[in-house]
């Protein structure tokens, strides 16, 4: 099986496996007991969060069971916590669901939500970011890598921006982090990142934070500075920092998109959806006049593996947000299929996945 649904969940790295298991077996002690194996996990546990703040330029990190946990801290912790300066907050209309939702529940908390357009390669316009900016503006939640299609959102040039109207600034770095660069001086205040994105595990994430402080959403022991109540996973959080730790942007995947995009101009009845400066490991193209899932299946019986657009929204009948919001012609727009690399990715991978489209086209097509 050739596995290039990555940016849906990578396969876990042996070495951070390896890490999570020594950890269960032998620093298996609650991290917040007084004994001396509870003090050992405590110290486990602070090594991996010194680690991941060093690695992200950030000064806290509060762990989470994953990304979309992360972001609602974000957002509610601090909405909540900064009401009192204004109750307005911007974002674009091509976020995750666990973005757009959880402004969607402060609206109702009397929050009011800009969602900025973009335009048909997937960025907002930095014009109309900075007309939208009001005096009770307090928060800009924005992707930094577009989940279905790639498209790249000027962080650091955003971060200045924000900086200079004291207005705080999360982004949501799921796809981006371990393989695109982080300018140091320009980091945002608030930072999501899921472990099984960077071939790390499932149930593991965290919200990285400077100059911040965030309001508690989930209440209990204490746990995460008060910031997280629940006994905290010392396995999960170890294993999190081994994986960013090893990550590595993959020398090829530029070379891969870029003759992925030639081989698929060759076809008529295909759209390279990604726009042409989208981050490498992910092209979302369209076939004319089919659907995305038939592509899937045929794909998957030539044992490749893809994805329509995002794994959360791939299960349910309703258009992308995305691809409404960047304009894809009704011709194509059923007919998405989302291809992305990882690390284990090979040369061979794409050659054998060339040669399955153009089978599955044929057939679908009738050529």
């Amino acid at each position: 099986m050739i596995y290039l649904d990555n940016s849906a969940t990578t396969k876990p790295k042996k070495e951070v496996l390896d890490a999570f298991v020594k950890v269960n077996e032998q620093f298996y002690a609650n991290p917040a007991s007084l004994h001396e194996m509870g003090n050992q996990a405590e110290d486990l546990l602070e090594s991996a969060r010194s680690q991941l703040k060093e690695l992200l330029h950030m000064k806290k990190i509060v762990f989470t069971s994953g990304g979309t946990e992360a972001n609602n801290l974000a957002l509610i912790g601090t909405a909540r916590n900064y009401q009192h300066r204004g109750k307005h907050i911007i974002t674009s209309e091509t976020e995750h669901p666990s973005v757009l939702k959880t402004l969607a529940i402060l609206e109702q908390e009397g929050f009011e939500v800009t969602r900025l357009s973009v335009g048909d390669t997937g960025e907002i316009s930095m014009e109309k970011l900075k007309k939208s900016l009001r005096n009770d503006t307090i928060l800009v939640s924005l992707m930094h890598v577009n989940n279905e299609i790639g498209t790249i959102h000027p962080i650091a040039d955003i971060a200045r921006l924000l900086r200079k109207r004291r207005i705080f600034f999360h982004v949501d770095a799921i796809q981006s982090i371990g393989k695109l660069e982080f300018d140091s001086t320009a980091m945002p205040n608030l930072l999501s990142v899921s472990g099984h994105k960077i071939h790390g595990l499932k149930g593991s994430g965290l919200l990285a934070y400077s100059d911040v402080e965030i309001k508690a959403v989930q209440f209990g022991g204490g746990q995460e500075f008060g910031n997280r109540s629940g006994t905290v996973s010392v396995p999960n959080a170890v294993a999190l920092a081994k994986a960013l730790r090893l990550t590595s942007p993959h020398p090829l995947i530029s070379k891969w998109n870029h003759e992925l995009r030639q081989f698929f101009s060759s076809f008529n009845g295909v759209k390279i959806i990604s726009p042409k400066q989208a981050a490498s490991h992910i092209l979302a193209i369209a076939v004319k006049g089919t659907k995305g899932e038939i592509i899937v299946s045929g794909l998957q019986k030539e044992l490749i593996i893809v994805s329509t657009s995002s794994a959360c929204s791939s299960k349910n009948n309703q258009e992308s947000p995305v691809i409404q919001a960047i304009g894809v012609p009704r011709e194509f727009k059923d007919g998405v299929i989302r291809i992305s690399f990882g690390e284990f990715t090979t040369e061979q991978d794409i050659i054998a996945f060339k040669k399955a489209f153009q089978r599955v086209y044929r057939v679908i097509k009738g050529v």
